[in-house]
């Protein structure tokens, strides 16, 4: 089974690292940054710590529906704060189970209270449908004879 190590070195460099904001930045900036860089969510760290994640569900359920200016707005006050993360020696299939079981789209991956990535429900199906793959074809290769 895959780590969440193992999968975040397959990430390309743009996304390896993950994009941060503190809390006292303005959701405007937030979402302008989203944007830019084409991600449904970002980490809110400050002093090197996780305290929450922004993310488009946020600003369209704490913003959009409910008027508020996003140039006057901190992050603070949209931002989920009870985050669920995980380490870097959780596998594929316990992450699956935590996003399916919290309806996350998001998880931080988070190392002696560090943050090292951001995993995305499309990261985590995309390896399930490689590991599956890579499961056929062994099976395959057994029935064929060819495994020893």
């Amino acid at each position: 089974m895959t780590t969440v190590a193992e999968l975040l070195k397959l990430k390309d460099e743009q996304h390896r690292v993950p994009h941060t904001v503190s809390p006292e930045q303005m959701v405007f900036e937030v979402i302008t940054l989203m944007a830019e860089k084409n991600i449904g969510a970002v980490p809110v760290v400050r002093d090197g710590k996780v305290v929450g994640i922004v993310s488009e569900r946020d600003y369209v359920r704490k913003m959009e529906l409910r008027g508020r200016a996003s140039v006057r707005t901190p992050v603070s006050e949209i931002m989920t704060h009870d985050v669920k993360t995980v380490d870097s020696h959780h596998t594929v299939d316990q992450c699956m189970n935590i996003m399916t079981d919290r309806r996350l789209r998001h998880l931080p991956v988070v190392d002696d209270g560090q943050l090292v990535g951001l995993l995305s429900i499309g990261d985590l199906v995309k390896e399930a449908i490689a590991e599956q793959a890579r499961l056929i074809e062994k099976m395959q290769e057994y029935i064929r004879g060819e495994s020893y």
